[in-house]
This record gives structure tokens, C-alpha cells and sequence, in this order.
């Protein structure tokens, strides 16, 4: 999702020009006509005409996912019959290729095999554990709905003790088929350990902050995605709805700010925005946000910074994302200030577009709200690799996984340096944090 907003740098990639004009050279059908898949098999379509806020969360109040926001049109991902319902209403869709399907050497998506499975990634959090004891520890925080572990990494040069010290959190993989999130917390795990001790810049930060990585918020829908030999597309957990046969709840719909309030997520159960019959009905958003909770100590929230990983579009995205307003309750101009001076300041040393969340279109219920403004957490939402489908949409290749974890190195540690007082980007410390 990549889109321009409020004056800042034109985003708009000759990439995304390229991916439209492929796809429609490699198999799209013509607007509006529907490739003859089965019924119930889900691709992504081009949809045209929709290049407004205003008119993608339009398209969003019609229970559809956003993938990936170009100037003039938008990405989606739908089953036929949904794709038939957006033509009924007008909307001009055009079917892209799969990733998978694209030959001639263009890039095509991942196998399965290219990520660590859920099961690779507790090997690899037990083996840093193992090799790391002073520096690594974790923690099974909760379970999700089918009962897999979700678990919480703690990094600091004195692990076993909860000093005072500003605590950052990075989550992953809210959203099941986004498997280079998982990667990036892998990376981030490897890099703050082997580099400890041997890179000045790391090892100050973990001797005076503690860093808390989350790989998999969503290992059921994980899993369910990865593991069947062939990617699904899937997007929610693997929860059932009451009383229909739809299975999921889109886990970053499900937290207990504004939740439902605004028309940017769905109320029906087979949409892949589905908010859940209430805030945090989701196990998986529950356990999350609980841990989020226990690190309030002496009534102070030690977490001070955030950021949860998706992909894709190359964005840092910063709340709020329920309206389109730079300011409202609980969000200053001071607050929006330094969202906007600290997202920027992230979005230079990985080369993403910064901007608030409702630039894109609104959504609630999102985790970037709730952090906010429930906890008081300068939270940011970045998302990966690739800017378009063209790069293999959710699903690129395993051979850019080195390159593009370690384009957000740098980001990753300039928000640590922030983490003991965001404000002072701004230069407000004296006001905020004496």
C-alpha cells in the first residue's frame, strides 16, 4: 500500500506503472470480466477510479481487504463471488496474474519452504536462548485460538532482571500470509544478539533499553497459510464465527480502541476485515494485549515505543487510522508532531513513505490506535517489501529476505535511541520528560 499524502515526496513508483502494465500483458482479463477460477479460490484484482481516501475506505466499508494503494486504483484480494459483487456496484476490476504464474523473467512469488515455519522459529528463539542466556530470554505470553504458543522474546545485556529502563516492542505477523514480518523478527533477534558487544551503537542501546520481540501473533493463521504445501492467501486467525460457516477474525480489527466505530472494518464474518463479535474476542489480540498491559509497573507503562510489521507497500504508517483528522482526543499537536518528525525520521534510513494511517483509508479497531491511545505508546505500523504485486505481492521470493530485513536495521535502531523520550525530536524533552 503506497500511496502519496498531505505534500510529502511523491510515492508513486514507475514499479507500480510496471506491475499494472505486466500484469495486464500476462494474463489480466479486461475490466470487469472474471477469470474462470473455481468458486471460493481467491486472486488479486486491479480496481480502477479509486485514487481518494474518501474512496478507498468506500471500498472498504463493502467488507474488502485493501492490499496495495497505487495513485489511480487499488489491489485487492477476493474470491469470485466477491469480485462479482464489487462489479455489481461498479466497480471496474481487473484480474492480475499470480505471482507464481509469472514467467519470462519476471520476479515471482516464494515457495512455502522459502520462510521458517512456526515450528523453525521456536528452534530458532530456543537456540538464541541457549546460546545467548545473559542476553535472551522468552516467555509463552498466551495461546492462540488452537492452542500454539505465542511467544514473547526479551533482549537486554541483564535479561533476567526487569530494570528501569525504557522497554521497546516490535509484534509480527497480526496478518497470517505476511511471512517476511516472522523474517524480520528473526533478523532482529540475530542482529541485537551477535552484534552485542562488537557494534558500540547496539550495545549501549541494549545496555540501557529492553527490547521485546513478538515473531507471530497469528501462528494458527500462519501455519494454516504456509503448511499445505501451497500458499492460501489467508489473512485472519483461524477462529470460527458463531453461527456461520466463515472462520476468522482480522486481528488487526480487534483492539479495544474505536473499535468498530467508523466504518473501517466489517461486521460480517466472512469479510477478511472482520472485526469479531467485540473488542479483543480474538484470543490471539487478547494475549497480546495483555503482556501489553503487565508491563505497567508502579502505573507507568513501560513499553514507550512500537512497531508491528506487515507487508506490504514500504510505508510507516503512525495513527490515528479512524480519522482523517491530524489531531483529536487524545492525540496533541505536540503528539502528532512528533509522530510525524519521528515516522519520517524512520522512513529515511529504509526508504519508505511516511504518513498517518488514515492517509491510506480509515480503519478501527487497528493496534496502532490502541497503543496510542490506551497505552500511551508511540506506536508505528511499517510495512515490507514490496511496493507493489509486481514484487511478488505477500508472498516475494525467499532471495531478497536478507536484503530487505536489513533495510529496517537502521530504523530499528533509531527508534531505540528514542525510546527514553520521543518528544525530543521535536525538541519538547524539557516539557514532557524531565
Amino acid at each position: 500500500m503506497r500511496i502519496s499524502g498531505r505534500g510529502r515526496r511523491t510515492t508513486f513508483s514507475a514499479a507500480a506503472v510496471i506491475a499494472l502494465a505486466l500484469a495486464l500483458l500476462f494474463g489480466a482479463g479486461q475490466a470487469t470480466a472474471l477469470p474462470a477460477d473455481p468458486e471460493g479460490s481467491v486472486r488479486q484484482y486491479a480496481v480502477a477510479g479509486v485514487d481518494t481516501a474518501a474512496e478507498r475506505t468506500r471500498l472498504a466499508r463493502t467488507g474488502t481487504a485493501i492490499d496495495e494503494v497505487r495513485e489511480d486504483s487499488v489491489v485487492i484480494t477476493a474470491d469470485r463471488a466477491q469480485a462479482g459483487r464489487l462489479s455489481g456496484l461498479g466497480y471496474r476490476l481487473t484480474a492480475l496474474t499470480a505471482p507464481a504464474e509469472r514467467r519470462g523473467g519476471l520476479p515471482g512469488a516464494a515457495a512455502p519452504a522459502d520462510y521458517h515455519t512456526y515450528g523453525q522459529v521456536l528452534t530458532a528463539v530456543n537456540a538464541a536462548r541457549a546460546q545467548y542466556p545473559s542476553l535472551v530470554s522468552s516467555r509463552v505470553i498466551g495461546r492462540s485460538y488452537q492452542g500454539r504458543d505465542i511467544v514473547a522474546i526479551k533482549i537486554s545485556d541483564n535479561v533476567a532482571a526487569d530494570e528501569a529502563e525504557p522497554e521497546v516492542l516490535f509484534t509480527h505477523n497480526q496478518h497470517a500470509r505476511e511471512h517476511l514480518t516472522v523474517e524480520m523478527a528473526l533478523y532482529l533477534l540475530d542482529e541485537l544478539t551477535t552484534q552485542y558487544g562488537t557494534d558500540p551503537e547496539i550495545t549501549q542501546l541494549l545496555n540501557t533499553r529492553e527490547v521485546w520481540i513478538i515473531p507471530s501473533v497469528n501462528p494458527d493463521g500462519k501455519v494454516y497459510d504456509q503448511e499445505s504445501g501451497s500458499f492460501r492467501n489467508w489473512r485472519k486467525n483461524r477462529q470460527p464465527n458463531s453461527g456461520t460457516t466463515a472462520v476468522g477474525t482480522d486481528l488487526n480489527r480487534n483492539w479495544a480502541y474505536r473499535w468498530g466505530c467508523c466504518g473501517g472494518s466489517s461486521g460480517s464474518p466472512s469479510s477478511d476485515t472482520y472485526r469479531g463479535p467485540s473488542a479483543e474476542s480474538a484470543p490471539e489480540t487478547r494475549v497480546v494485549a495483555d503482556f501489553v498491559r503487565s508491563r505497567i509497573v508502579g502505573g507507568q507503562q513501560q513499553i514507550t515505543a512500537h512497531i508491528d510489521f506487515h507487508t506490504y507497500g514500504e510505508l510507516v504508517l503512525w495513527p490515528f487510522g479512524y480519522t482523517y483528522a491530524d489531531t483529536a482526543t487524545g492525540l496533541t499537536q505536540d503528539d502528532a508532531a512528533t509522530f510525524r518528525a519521528l515516522g519520517t525520521a524512520l522512513a529515511d534510513t529504509n526508504g519508505y513513505t511516511p504518513q498517518q494511517s488514515s492517509d491510506l483509508y480509515i480503519t478501527d479497531g487497528s493496534v496502532g490506535d490502541w497503543m496510542w491511545a490506551d497505552q500511551g505508546i508511540f506506536s508505528f505500523t511499517f510495512e515490507m517489501y514490496p511496493t507493489s504485486a509486481f514484487g511478488g505481492g505477500f508472498y516475494p521470493p525467499g532471495s531478497v529476505i536478507p536484503r530487505e530485513t536489513a533495510r529496517n536495521r537502521e530504523a530499528v535502531l533509531t527508534l531505540l535511541q528514542y525510546a527514553d523520550c520521543a518528544y525530543r525530536i521535536i525538541g519538547a524533552e524539557a516539557r514532557y520528560c524531565a
